[in-house]
């Protein structure tokens, strides 16, 4: 049997149907290249749907959740693996 979620308690912009994933490689790249990189990749999106950035910076743990912060926008996911720093944000800012 097949479950569909129930969209009836969702604010429109977070419908299934805007969960886009976007991926950035921002591997290789020092502060404050994978905030920027991500500021610009995120200014092309709609509300809704998602960017997963891949970086290698260790700063970019902290300095990507703050911009999001400071911007509005969702951290969905943070995780390490092999030397790398995996963020998902959802974008929730109207440009």
């Amino acid at each position: 049997m097949s479950h569909q979620p129930d969209k009836s308690h969702q604010p429109a912009d977070m419908s299934l149907e805007h969960d886009k994933d976007h991926q950035l490689d921002a591997r290789r790249l020092l502060c404050p290249l994978p905030v920027i990189r991500t500021q610009d990749a995120i200014a092309k999106l709609q509300v809704g749907e998602l960017l997963t950035v891949t970086s290698t910076d260790p700063g970019a743990k902290m300095d990507i959740p703050c911009w999001c912060r400071i911007n509005g926008h969702e951290v969905v996911e943070i995780k390490e693996q092999d030397h790398e720093i995996i963020i998902t944000i959802r974008v929730m800012a109207e440009k």
